[in-house]
């Protein structure tokens, strides 16, 4: 065999041991086992929200933490229905009335927090916050009366700057931090318990 034809079977070797190595990525990638299937019981096809109840305490006099909370008004409504929506748009359980419901969702807001991230240079003003908004929730299966799981102090949260060009309004800071919490428990309820 001449040299020619040993660097045409090195190429071709090269090749297939390039086309071996993609073909295995992707049935490593492909396989990965990832779904937009729910993992709950088959059974579970519709779930009931009921309406968060606010349990913040505020003007305790007996905790200077709770003297300092600030009421935000229909924030337990706020959540309530941006669960409702998630629900919605992930499909994998029906929204239906609380007699009709296979499961039920319940909620309670326990806690409001805006603490400081980031003050300015010369650390005189605030200059970016976290925004948590704490919730306990828990999962009922209806046929059963039977409690499926809990999860206090489920929290959803982000961060917002109060000046330049990144800034928002703490407004608009608690729409996003309720998107993410509602994220989160759709995607809690839905998971295999």
């Amino acid at each position: 065999m001449g040299s020619k034809g040993r660097g045409e079977a090195v190429y071709y070797r090269e090749k297939m041991k390039n086309f071996i190595l993609i073909l295995i990525v992707s049935l490593v990638v492909g396989g990965c086992g990832y779904t937009t299937r729910s993992m709950m019981d088959p059974s579970i096809k519709t779930i009931y929200v009921k309406p968060f109840e606010n349990k913040i305490e505020f003007g305790s006099l007996d905790n200077v933490y709770s003297k300092l909370k600030t009421y935000y008004p229909h924030l337990e409504t706020d959540i309530t229905n941006a669960v409702v929506d998630r629900f919605l748009f992930d499909g994998n359980l029906k929204i239906v009335k609380q007699e009709d419901a296979d499961v039920i969702l319940k909620g309670e807001l326990v806690d409001y927090r805006r603490d400081v991230l980031r003050y300015t240079e010369d650390e005189e003003n605030v200059e970016e916050y976290r925004l948590n908004i704490v919730v306990n929730i828990s999962l009922w299966n209806t046929k059963e009366n039977k409690l499926l799981w809990q999860e206090n102090n489920f929290t959803g949260e982000t961060t917002y700057f109060i000046s330049g060009s990144k800034a928002k309004s703490e407004a608009a800071a608690i729409k996003d931090g309720i998107t993410d919490l509602a994220t989160r428990i759709v995607e809690r309820a839905i998971e295999n318990w």
